[in-house]
């Protein structure tokens, strides 16, 4: 059985996460926190002899995957824009409360890429790397709700959000698909059908 496993993460913080604003594909930098954790998870992912690098080509994953291969002694193979976050629209850069709430629509915000379109496309991206690489080790960094709503399209499961700059282990089987092992740096429990 030919296994490709992948590290997802999400990058490392930014002043609009710590601000708690929609990011989506505005392109907004690492703060100093977020370099932190890009460089700390540099000592989970070591473990492993990584066959590619790929990143979001949106500036806060692609310094993210920069560091981490810097640390790893590795380069990025490439940035893919098919694992660029969701685009939120006009509701980018805003925080919770009226004018975001003004914007809101059935699965989204009006304006904005459904979570569908983004599960199709960031799944799509993850599963052409999957027979890119099959076999292999594929180290992702990309942004939370993408890996989300990829992940929970992935597994047939709803899973919340991805927190910064942490494992998210998964692997793919050309037959039996996708299984997460690691979510937000913690093992995932299986669970049994009853």
């Amino acid at each position: 059985m030919t296994l490709t496993t992948f590290a997802l993460i999400r990058h490392g913080q930014t002043d609009w996460n710590a601000q708690r604003r929609l990011q989506g594909s505005t392109d907004i930098p690492l703060n100093d926190v977020g370099r932190g954790q890009a460089r700390d998870a540099v000592a989970v992912v070591s473990g492993h002899e990584w066959d590619a690098i790929v990143s979001s080509p949106l500036s806060r994953a692609a310094e993210t995957a920069d560091l981490i291969a810097a640390g790893l002694g590795l380069t990025v193979a490439r940035r893919l824009p098919e694992l660029s976050e969701r685009s939120f629209g006009p509701a980018e850069g805003l925080q919770a409360g009226p004018e975001l709430d003004a914007l809101r629509i059935d699965g989204g915000f009006r304006g904005a890429e459904s979570e569908d379109e983004a599960a199709s496309r960031g799944l799509a991206a993850l599963e052409a790397l999957a027979e890119e690489f099959r076999g292999g080790l594929v180290l992702v960094v990309a942004h939370g709700t993408l890996l989300r709503v990829s992940l929970s399209r992935a597994i047939g499961r709803t899973l919340q959000s991805v927190d910064n700059a942490v494992l998210n282990l998964a692997h793919h089987h050309a037959v039996d698909g996708w299984q997460l092992k690691y979510f937000n740096g913690e093992p995932v429990m299986e669970t049994a059908d009853a």
